[in-house]
């Protein structure tokens, strides 16, 4: 094999997660390769270029933390950074490291499989390449595989259909068209006020209300720039130890809602609903606990609806009643309710009447007829699995990681499958991933997985797996855990009931950032407990 076709590790993604582990790698002198679909570097923000696109982390704390000449060079001109600019950041990091010339853009990795006589894994693109590795990584992201709904007659449809999670990359123009917007979540959110006040009229149809907040983002000031810049060190180290993998900008209140008097909570919701983003979540520490907390603080967001929203049958459509206050992805939005008070736009319920079909010229549902120039589906992904099990991965025996996972994803710490050595996966299910503030999320797991494939080099082991009792503790205790909050009263992404046919289960952890680095730490200081480790000849000699 030439050196490009046989190498110490493939990574399969050029997002925050690809980038940074080949960075590391090569760093600690492994020969990597890197897979890309995309052509470029970017990950999520390559594909999600829909209108209004922006991160519901702050600018400053989402961004890489291991380079201190880097997170001080770089100037975000917001505070919630848009798409551009993230994507900006991604390409500038990729040059500033020079890592495209390790990267294969434009191929899909479509199969791997692991050779339990060499220890292994040889991993197949769409274009024919194969190439083995001894590791292989799948830094593909959470929210990577976009989530298009099977709805009879799509494909006759003579205007134009976008995809929020799979948006054109040059410029769509809605002015003086007809929008229809099928979803009402995360990116619907954010692309809905943009796409209104372009389009000559929007219908938006929605199945389930979401909980929104504002996000109240302003222009980077010198000041607030310089307050991070400053002390930059502590910061991180406060993220890393954190709940979420964030700072927040009002500090929670450590007791229970239902402990104060309903004027201390009106002032507590009222604070942080002026300070904007995720803080009115940690208002009180019980909010995702307890029903009865939940609730003081939903019914007082549905209050603020209505205040917004003037029709009264809109706002009573928009306010969510079905599941607790955060259990779904909380967003955060800019002047989302108040695009509800536009002429031009109407709020469709499809929970009472779903859609029927696509029609060549709209759609159909409950005996409407609706005329669209384009249709919008922002009906989210297959998240955490979806992308790791549409690739054809077989570990010992030929079992498949879609056999093994055929009733939920089953993982150690998020990062290893049993039965899948040398398989890691990058803020998998099982880790805080999608529950954190990605970016610190990814560093860690990147750190840990660079530190553990240099022990095994520098000890002479061939191969790394969870052990069954280990990946059975770890999975129990997630669900354990989640099971002590409200998290899963919501058919939430989370719990993958977006996607028909999807095990039912919670599928990242929220035992804590913080916590969750304490166990990989420890884990690793009593030798990968947990873990089975063997070394060359071991390995050989099981054969």
């Amino acid at each position: 094999m030439s050196d490009q076709n046989e190498v110490d590790v493939v990574v399969v993604g050029a997002g925050f997660s690809g980038l940074y582990l080949l960075h590391l790698l090569r760093k600690n002198g492994f020969s990597t390769r890197v897979f890309e679909r995309g052509d470029d570097v970017g990950g999520t923000w390559y594909w999600n270029r829909y209108p209004g696109a922006r991160c519901d982390v702050e600018s400053m704390q989402y961004s890489y933390s291991f380079d201190e000449d880097l997170q001080q060079e770089w100037h975000w001109p917001e505070k919630y950074s848009s798409q551009p600019e993230i994507l900006a950041y991604i390409q500038h990091v990729a040059e500033r490291f020079d890592l495209r010339k390790d990267i294969t853009f434009g191929a899909s990795v479509t199969a791997a499989r692991f050779d339990e006589t060499a220890n292994r894994w040889t991993i197949e693109t769409d274009s024919g390449e194969s190439v083995s590795a001894q590791f292989f990584i799948m830094a593909t992201g959470c929210i990577s595989t976009a989530n298009m709904p099977d709805i009879p007659g799509v494909d006759g449809f003579t205007g134009n259909i976008y995809h929020t999670g799979n948006w054109p990359h040059e410029k769509v123009d809605f002015t003086g068209q007809k929008v229809g917007v099928v979803g009402t979540g995360s990116s619907a959110i954010q692309a809905i006020p943009v796409i209104a006040a372009e389009a000559d009229h929007l219908t938006v149809f929605q199945r389930t209300p979401h909980w929104t907040v504002p996000a109240r983002n302003v222009p980077m000031t010198d000041e607030y720039e310089a307050g991070w810049k400053d002390s930059y060190a502590e910061k991180r180290a406060n993220m890393r130890g954190s709940m979420s993998g964030s700072l927040r900008a009002v500090a929670p209140i450590d007791v229970s809602a239902l402990d104060v008097t309903e004027g201390e909570r009106e002032e507590a919701y009222r604070e942080r609903w002026a300070a904007g983003g995720m803080t009115l979540l940690r208002s009180y520490n019980d909010l995702l606990t307890s029903d009865a907390a939940n609730e003081t603080a939903a019914s007082w967001v549905r209050r603020r609806i209505a205040a917004t929203v003037e029709d009264p049958d809109t706002a009573e459509l928009l306010a969510p009643k079905t599941y607790p206050l955060g259990t779904k992805r909380l967003c955060l939005d800019t002047d989302y309710y108040e695009t509800y008070n536009r002429d031009n736009v109407d709020l469709v319920d499809i929970a009472s009447a779903p859609i029927d079909r696509i029609t060549a010229t709209g759609l159909e549902t409950g005996g409407r007829d609706f005329t669209f120039d384009s249709i919008v589906f922002a009906t989210g992904f297959d998240a955490m699995t979806g992308t790791l099990v549409r690739v054809d991965i077989q570990g010992r025996g030929a079992l498949t990681l879609k056999d093994k996972w055929h009733a939920g994803p089953r993982t150690y710490l998020g990062l290893m499958t049993e039965a899948f050595p040398n398989l890691f996966t990058i803020t998998g299910p099982g880790s805080p991933s999608v529950k954190s503030n990605m970016l610190t999320s990814i560093e860690q797991h990147a750190e840990f997985v660079t530190d553990t494939l240099t022990h095994l080099r520098e000890h002479n082991i061939a191969t790394i797996e969870p052990e069954q009792q280990a990946e059975d503790g770890w999975t129990d205790h997630v669900q354990e855990v989640a099971n002590m909050t409200l998290f899963p009263k919501a058919n939430s992404w989370y719990m993958g009931a977006n996607i028909p046919g999807k095990p039912r289960l919670f599928m990242p952890y929220i035992g804590g950032v913080g916590a969750y680095r304490e166990k990989c730490d420890a884990v690793a200081a009593a030798g990968y407990e947990g873990f089975r480790l063997e070394c060359e000849e071991n390995a050989a000699a099981a054969e």
